[in-house]
């Protein structure tokens, strides 16, 4: 299958988003809704995409040999599925350096939000902020605990994960 340079360029975002979600690449792809992400994906990238045990989509090893990106997440083969390198946009990473530690208590979103503004003078929406901590539990280096509401804090200690900013 040979692919277009546009395809090709979105190929390359599902190997450095994954895992990811139709919302996700509905945001990078400027499209209009997840129905016509799945579309392109079925249509353009059958081959080279699957949907893992959590219906994430992630780059089969070949999508991944095709495109010059790193992989969105690289894990440790003696850590058990704990990532030690990530590639994510900015607001990500800055999310990953202010959140509450692994042995700490959970935040908010709202915590987080006030955090972010503090340590980098960014005012980015809570939308974007509860995004960039769902989208880094999907890749296991965040976990969740409900109380009132869902608060977040590093599943991995700070220092065994490294967290490069993607363009």
């Amino acid at each position: 299958m040979t692919l277009s340079e546009e395809a090709k360029d979105r190929l390359a975002d599902v190997v450095e988003l994954q895992p990811t979600k139709n919302a996700e690449l509905q945001e990078r792809w400027e499209m209009d809704s997840g129905s016509e992400v799945h579309q392109y994906l079925e249509n353009e990238l059958g081959d080279y995409y699957f949907r893992d045990d959590n219906s994430l989509i992630r780059a089969t090893a070949e999508a991944a040999d095709l495109v010059d990106v790193e992989p969105g997440i690289e894990s440790d083969p003696d850590a058990e599925g704990v990532p030690s390198r990530i590639r994510v946009p900015e607001l990500h990473a800055q999310i990953v350096a202010v959140l509450a530690g692994h042995d700490e208590e959970s935040e908010s979103v709202v915590s987080v939000l006030h955090k972010l503004r503090d340590e980098y003078d960014v005012d980015p929406d809570a939308e974007d902020v509860r995004s960039g901590l769902q989208s880094l539990r999907r890749k296991g280096v965040v976990e969740v605990e409900y109380r009132t509401v869902p608060t977040f804090r590093l599943a991995v200690a700070r220092e065994e994960l490294d967290v490069d900013v993607s363009t």
